[in-house]
């Protein structure tokens, strides 16, 4: 009864808001078969006469209404228009959507339309230059939908406070568009009779809470969602008793909700996402009677939910995620027999979650509890046979699950299972999964030794990452042929990858890294056309890779590093035209640079470490090869030769010419973020955005540190020639490489001086020229390398004064150890004129204060793990999406020490004339 009297009135709802919408452009057969009434001369001169001021917005498709508009027909048939029957004048205007621009001033032929009642020119691109006067001519008007524009100012704020008799205005999502107080006050004072307001996206951060008591108590819908809105507002807001929909998402509200309330007895639709709202969840926002949708989100709202009383049966939706709530949920909670959507994921939830509990909300279609890491789910120990008849989404993800829920194997229409980064351990038997039909299946981050995969039906995703299954990779069932993620990666996996795998032809992630699978790697698997990340890293296989990659293959990503491979690399690799990364390191393949690759026009991350590679680097490839390479690793391989300097000049990718050219923050390869496997009941599966997070990595070497990049940014650049047989001088052409971080040609034999052009590396961070026959002095150029926090130029013959100043002040003497030639800080020998030069001191003055001491310590001490830390610490910044504050206090750190070491250096070199004087 309760649903049908606000199905009754969502129905009312719905007629208020569009009895002035669009009437059809084909009038009906009773309008044909009685008299046409033309409508008034000056109204449709004024229609056209607009119509000759407007333009189409560029590159929008489609016709706008108003170009159909014809002086030959009756106006009143136009669409877009709609007239009153007795009169025959013009009373609705709808032009939404049209891909309109004009310009409304006070002299545009639309106020001549006096008897206007609806105005409907959202989503165009209208501007209101001068609308001192206008709008009063439409003293009839009671709908306004002004909604995005683009731009609008408050001067057409008073025009519009002139007019009493709106019942609906919608001036949401214009920039520019600033509501203060008194403006806010102005606006709402004389609209009596107003039942719907929309201001979503007005700046609206100076109106205080006891403005919204001006606000007609006949308002029924009110949305003041992105409108920046501080402080406390709920007692004035919720004295609007005959509200039926408000949304406050997206502000800035504080403090808690009031413990109970008298009115909103017919409000169905409640939204206050994205606050800072904070105190218990209060248990009237269960018992409002017509409530049906409750948002809560993203605020801070902490302890227990408030027992239920009297539960509201209509409530349909509930979303209390990413708060604080802790204790269990109150058992009245479960007495809410139609929510179809519950998510209470990331609070700290306690207790268990019974079948019991569950089969209860019988019309329960997605339930999220995850990341609530002391709430449990389980049988309640008895034999009943619980059924979830709508149930399709379940996760309980990071929570305190200890065993397999199998109650569920009778939820017939759950499609998606999610309890990973539980304690679930041991064997998941065919039985407890029988019956189910899941499209998606997430057990990763537990324990379990092992999983009958038969009992699945027609899966598209399992993931089974990071347990403990031992033995061999689960044979596939037939009815798995449509299987598309299949990740098995972080395992004790052994034996060989059966034939059966190469049936799934619309397999896109196949990840069996980290295990101890062994035996060749299948010929049919270069075969699977819509495969684009195949990660076989760290495990046995050995022999050949296959030769067998399809000419239109949709590979990104090839990683077979860690394994006991050999022979040469497949010349069918050319036919992977969308590889971005191919990594074959720590093999034992033998062969030369693959010069051919360079064809690849997407190919990003080339990792050819730890092999048997040799022969010379070929320097005369085309200009257009390997044009957007950003990490390139030979090292430990048997390379010798000259360095290729003409090869350095075409990696296009490491370098910025132009502004136009700089690299925008991507992630490089198959990033599967946040997407999820969406299953219909006819037991076909299709790819929607949703829940699952695979990244392609690689392991990059920076000092000896093996680094796993499990996001690969653009922006991280690399140059690996270490360990090889390279001789001859360094070239020119690296200086032009402008976005390199990391550069080592350590473990050579090369020779000549370091070339000056170096010090334009203005992004470098490690450079590693170790152990070769370089010699001469270390140019003072490399000084301008500001970002340098690794350097090595130990074991060479370099002679003369290390440079001083900005970087070169934080390096220890085993930069340089090797070099019986250098002198000067922060090596004990002193050069000959050290006097005269005034090296930095050994140790500080006394009056040097020990904050000083103590920073200049940590610089010399941390320095060594730096670009560690400063990668993981900019990884993570940049997956978060704000790295520039960390940015900017980094550099300010930076200067400010750097600053210090100047002023004292300035200042012993003035101390000491005088001291021995």
């Amino acid at each position: 009864m309760g649903s049908l009297i606000w199905f009754s009135q969502f129905l009312c709802l719905s007629f208020i808001l569009l009895q002035f919408r669009v009437r059809s452009s084909s009038p009906s057969q009773s309008s044909l078969d009685s008299p046409q009434h033309l409508c008034h001369p000056e109204e449709r001169s004024a229609l056209l006469d607009f119509k000759s001021t407007t333009n189409m917005v560029e590159g929008c498709l489609g016709t706008p209404i108003i170009q159909t508009w014809n002086e030959s027909i009756d106006c009143c048939l136009w669409e877009g228009i709609t007239c009153d029957k007795p009169k025959d004048h013009v009373i609705g205007l709808d032009l939404s959507r049209n891909c309109l621009e004009a310009n409304l001033t006070t002299n545009s032929s639309l106020f001549r339309l006096e008897k206007l009642q609806s105005l409907n020119l959202s989503h165009n691109n209208f501007s209101f230059p001068n609308i001192s006067f206008g709008f009063h001519r439409w003293k009839s008007l009671t709908y306004l939908n002004l909604s995005e524009l683009g731009y609008m100012d408050g001067s057409l704020l008073f025009e519009i406070s002139l007019l009493s008799k709106f019942v609906s205005l919608d001036l949401s999502h214009n920039d520019g568009l600033l509501l203060d107080n008194i403006k806010f006050q102005m606006l709402v004072h004389n609209l009596t009779e107003l039942r719907f307001l929309i201001l979503d996206s007005v700046n609206m951060p100076l109106v205080v809470p006891s403005s919204l008591l001006n606000l007609t108590s006949s308002l029924e819908y009110l949305s003041l969602s992105d409108c920046n809105l501080q402080g406390n507002f709920f007692t004035s807001i919720f004295n609007l008793t005959n509200l039926t929909y408000l949304r406050l998402s997206s502000n800035k509200l504080i403090g808690p909700l009031p413990y109970n309330i008298s009115g909103l007895s017919f409000l169905y639709k409640l939204q206050m996402d994205n606050n800072f709202i904070t105190g218990h969840v209060p248990s009237w926002l269960f018992s409002l009677p017509f409530l049906s949708h409750l948002d809560l989100r993203n605020n801070r709202l902490t302890g227990p939910i408030d027992h239920v009383e009297m539960p509201n049966l209509i409530l349909q939706e509930v979303y209390l995620s990413n708060n604080e709530i802790s204790g269990s949920i109150p058992s009245p909670f479960f007495h809410l027999v139609n929510l179809t959507i519950v998510d209470f994921s990331s609070n700290n939830l306690s207790g268990t979650m019974t079948a019991n509990m569950l089969s209860k909300l019988v019309n329960l279609e997605i339930l999220d509890l995850s990341n609530n890491s002391l709430l449990s789910l389980s049988n309640d120990g008895t034999v009943v046979n619980y059924s979830f008849p709508n149930l399709w989404f379940l996760k309980f993800s990071s929570c305190n699950i200890h065993k397999f829920p199998s109650f569920l194997r009778k939820a017939e229409r759950l499609r998606e299972l999610d309890i990973s980064k539980n304690k679930i351990s041991g064997q998941i038997h065919k039985w407890e999964m029988e019956g189910m039909s899941l499209c998606r299946l997430n057990l990763s981050y537990n324990f379990l030794t092992g999983i009958d995969p038969f009992g699945l039906g027609n899966v598209v995703t399992i993931d089974l990452r990071s347990n403990l299954l031992q033995g061999s990779l689960p044979i596939l069932s037939t009815t798995w042929d449509s299987m598309i993620l299949l990740f098995i990666s972080g395992n004790n996996l052994t034996s060989e990858i059966p034939l059966s795998y190469c049936n799934l032809t619309f397999l896109r992630i196949l990840d069996l890294a980290n295990n101890s699978l062994g035996g060749k790697i299948p010929e049919c698997l270069g075969k699977l056309s819509n495969l684009t990340s195949l990660d076989l890293r760290m495990n046995k296989f050995h022999g050949r890779i296959p030769n067998s990659f399809v000419n239109g293959s949709q590979l990104r990503t090839l990683n077979l590093n860690g394994n006991q491979l050999e022979g040469i690399l497949p010349r069918s690799l050319v036919n992977c035209s969308k590889l971005e990364i191919l990594d074959v390191g720590n093999n034992n393949l033998n062969d030369t640079f693959p010069h051919w690759l360079g064809v690849l026009q997407s190919l990003k991350v080339l990792i050819l470490r730890s092999n048997q590679f040799h022969g010379a680097i070929n320097n005369s490839m085309p200009v257009f090869y390997f044009p957007h390479l950003r990490i390139i690793d030979v090292a430990q391989n048997d390379f010798m030769g000259l360095l290729p300097s003409n090869y350095f000049k075409i990696l296009k990718g490491m370098r910025v010419v132009a502004p136009a050219d700089k690299v925008k923050l991507e992630y490089i390869g198959y990033v599967l973020g946040h997407n999820n496997v969406k299953c219909v009941l006819v037991r076909i599966c299709s790819m929607s955005h949703h829940d699952i997070n695979y990244k392609d990595s690689v392991k990059v070497v920076v000092k000896r540190l093996e680094l796993e990049l499990v996001r690969i940014l653009t922006i991280f650049t690399t140059i690996d020639f270490s360990g090889n047989q390279f001789h001859g001088e360094i070239p020119e052409e690296l200086g032009e490489l402008n976005l390199l971080k990391v550069l080592n040609l350590s473990h050579n034999s090369l020779t000549g001086q370091i070339p000056s052009s170096l010090g334009k590396l203005a992004e470098l961070e490690s450079l590693d020229l170790s152990s070769n026959n370089l010699e001469g002095r270390i140019p003072e150029q490399l000084t301008n390398l500001i970002f340098l926090s690794v350097l090595n130029l130990s074991h060479n013959e370099f002679e003369g004064h290390i440079p001083e100043g900005r970087q070169f002040s934080t390096f220890s003497n085993d930069s340089y150890i090797g070099n019986s030639g250098l002198c000067g800080f922060p090596l004990t020998k002193k050069c000959h004129n050290e006097e005269e030069r005034g090296a930095l001191p050994s140790q500080f003055d006394e009056e040097d204060d020990s904050t000083a001491l103590f920073e200049w310590k940590f610089a010399l001490a941390g320095y060594g793990c730096g670009l560690v830390l400063g990668l993981s610490l900019g990884y993570i910044a940049f997956t978060i999406g704000k790295p520039w504050w960390v940015v900017k206090k980094v550099e300010k750190y930076q200067q400010k020490l750097v600053g210090r070491c100047n002023r004292r250096h300035k200042k012993r070199k003035t101390q000491k004339p005088n001291q021995r004087s």
